[in-house]
């Protein structure tokens, strides 16, 4: 009797595994993150609680577009995955998913995702998903990421993109509240992902991938981090008259901006004189990274259900 279920028993395992597979294409944490900057700018363009359904639609279609773009940047890049210990897992490098199959299943979240926010949001932010996903997956990741020490700043347009997408699924259109907040994301992207790129210095320059950690010394890319950290909160400054915010979000804007360039700057501090990977802990200002965006954007979308305006300012 034991033995009979033994078959049945693998059978769902293996199921299971490949399930587990193609959902690690897409990078879950990536969608996360991307999802944290889309919600927020919805109550924001309704000015208090949008309607849920339309929430929970973007959110839907949202995170198939990013699971497309993510998939289609695996398939890419599984040669120099191979050759990195922190991607070395990766579905397409131990062979659980072929890249035939994974180019088919990120056609189809393309597909998908486009066909789903046409129909149940509206065809704009249906085509500002879609260019997302072409600018991740084919500028990039096929253009800029093997090429240029300037590809995360310029291939991280692509995750700016949900800010544009959050406030015209509410307004059907583009304004400067989201304009302002996708500069914001823009600025962000090389102090988040450059911290991560010096950690891993070894790795990407192993796999011949030009980041800057890799081509610049430390301490350039220090410099870089505290100059992108300064030009970034004053970016997230600038929604306060724009967009009539209040004191819910200046608080969060410069309490979570003032811890993040006080952590460039010790950042800074410990390349310029020298310090071992040990001790420059660049991780601690990729780990906050997420943590600012977190609670910026929460600031985002409280601020508008509980508005105490500021002086001056309706």
């Amino acid at each position: 009797m034991e033995r009979s279920h033994a078959p049945a028993g693998a059978a769902e395992r293996r199921r299971g595994s490949t399930v587990r597979a193609y959902v690690a294409l897409t990078k879950p944490r990536i969608i996360e993150l991307l999802l944290v900057t889309t919600v927020p700018v919805m109550f924001l363009a309704q000015r208090g609680l949008p309607d849920l359904w339309l929430v929970l639609a973007t959110l839907v279609g949202g995170s198939l577009s990013a699971g497309a773009a993510n998939t289609f940047n695996m398939v890419y890049d599984r040669d120099i995955d191979a050759q990195m210990g922190r991607t070395a897992s990766r579905p397409l490098v131990t062979g659980e998913v072929t890249p035939v199959a994974a180019t088919v299943f990120g056609v189809v979240l393309t597909l998908a995702s486009t066909g789903w926010l046409w129909l149940l949001v509206n065809p704009l932010s249906a085509l500002l998903s879609l260019a997302a996903i072409v600018l991740y997956a084919v500028g990039y990741t096929m253009i800029l990421k093997r090429r240029t020490a300037q590809n995360i700043v310029w291939g991280g347009v692509a995750g700016c993109m949900p800010t544009l997408i959050g406030w015209s699924a509410v307004t059907n259109r583009v304004e400067w509240p989201a304009i302002i907040l996708f500069l914001v994301i823009f600025f962000w992207t090389p102090p988040h992902y450059w911290p991560l790129s010096m950690r891993f210095t070894e790795d990407y320059a192993r796999a011949g991938v030009p980041m800057a950690p890799v081509v610049q010394e430390q301490i350039t890319v220090a410099r870089q981090i505290v100059a992108y950290s300064w030009v970034m909160v004053a970016t997230s400054l600038v929604l306060v008259p724009v967009a009539g915010m209040g004191w819910v979000y200046l608080v969060a804007a410069v309490a979570s901006g003032g811890l993040f360039i006080a952590e460039a700057h010790r950042l800074h501090s410990a390349a310029r004189r020298g310090e071992p990977q040990s001790r420059l802990r660049p991780m601690r200002l990729f780990h906050f990274s997420i943590t600012y965006v977190s609670l910026l954007f929460l600031g985002v979308a409280v601020d508008p259900l509980l508005h105490l305006p500021l002086p001056g300012l309706t």
